[in-house]
């Protein structure tokens, strides 16, 4: 290069250079171009092959809902340990509309004057028979009993626990006057308080025990379950186990005031069971059954007077605990589109599976 200088006059030398920048620079910018369309064609490739495991993923949920259950699915059972006034018989008769349809059984625990707490005994023979009663499985329990765990009976396949709670303060008002006028589900039947035609407002200005914040202890006793503690009211040790139990113990936990997101996330995750109940929930007739007569919504005296106790603070907080975590599970399973929820497809698949098979 050296001898070509010497031997080249500077004119061609400086056109030499220019020529020689020029063909770099139309190099660089080929290989740019290059490397934009290989992007592209990246990209593409990748959105065809998500466009193809989607399609796979949905043809596998055709062939999943129109091909037979697998036989572990026969050995399943839930229990929805419902508390009162929270919409649970509006949600039991979805259960019971769906049983024959779907192939499984619904049993009603009823308790002796609906006593939520078992004996010991009472304990025994309840486990006993749900997880051995070969005949009635799969089955659908529910009842107005606390939470019992299962794993101190030494049992290796625990039930499958759902729950819906609701306001406290909603909760105790529609309970209110449920135990007054009853509701539009047994209208004839006589009620325990029927004759008293005192409103929830006179009875908090009174200081009626009917309306007492004690009586707002009643959701977090039922998640905290069979303990001696957690009947304790305004009880700490209580309210944390209530917690505990909810995460760890409950498959689902909805809210009366979101009862289709529930019922929809339901039938998601346990087809065997839900598989319809969606639709049947917007279009049935029993979806809203249970209506409470007579109820007239409080003063916002009455709910300040309430919302002053110890025991409404901490129901509120269990309350909130629970409506937190089922809206975080209800964001990473549906999305709202056109004022209509839709449920997500799935969003994991399996690769890089070895050993290889031929």
């Amino acid at each position: 290069m050296g001898l070509l200088r010497m031997m080249m006059p500077p004119k061609f030398q400086l056109l030499a250079l220019l020529a020689f920048a020029v063909a770099m620079f139309f190099l660089e910018n080929q290989i740019q171009k290059l490397e934009e369309s290989r992007g592209k064609l990246e990209r593409a490739i990748a959105r065809h092959e998500v466009r193809e495991i989607e399609q796979r993923h949905t043809q596998d949920g055709l062939r999943e809902r129109e091909a037979p259950l697998p036989a572990d699915s026969e050995d399943v059972v839930i229990i929805y340990n419902r508390v009162p006034k929270t919409a649970s018989t509006s949600f039991t008769n979805i259960a019971y509309d769906l049983c024959g349809k779907n192939h499984y059984h619904v049993l009603h625990i009823n308790t002796t004057k609906n006593n939520p707490v078992m004996s010991l005994q009472d304990q025994m023979r309840f486990v006993k028979n749900v997880t051995e009663w070969r005949a009635m499985k799969p089955a659908f329990y529910h009842g107005h009993v606390s939470f019992l765990d299962f794993t101190k009976f030494g049992v290796k396949k625990k039930p499958v626990y759902i729950n819906v709670i609701r306001d406290p303060i909603e909760r105790l008002v529609s309970y209110y006057y449920f135990l007054r006028f009853g509701d539009d589900y047994r209208p004839g039947l006589r009620r325990r308080k029927q004759g008293d035609k005192k409103t929830f407002d006179e009875c908090v200005m009174a200081g009626g025990s009917d309306c007492a914040p004690e009586k707002l202890w009643l959701q977090i006793p039922f998640f905290c379950g069979q303990y001696s503690e957690c009947w304790n009211v305004g009880s700490h040790w209580a309210l944390e186990q209530a917690k505990f139990n909810l995460v760890n113990e409950y498959l689902l936990v909805g809210v009366t005031e979101e009862l289709e997101d529930f019922v929809m996330m339901l039938e998601a995750a346990l087809p065997r069971f839900f598989r319809g109940a969606t639709e049947l929930y917007k279009t049935g007739k029993k979806s809203h059954l249970r209506k409470t007569s007579e109820k007239k919504p409080p003063t916002k005296e009455s709910i300040a007077k309430l919302q002053q106790s110890a025991i409404w603070k901490m129901e509120n907080e269990f309350y909130e605990f629970a409506l937190e975590q089922f809206q975080f599970i209800r964001a990473h399973a549906v999305r709202e589109k056109d004022g209509e929820l839709y449920l997500l497809a799935q969003n994991f698949f399996y690769e890089k599976i070895y050993p290889k098979t031929n």
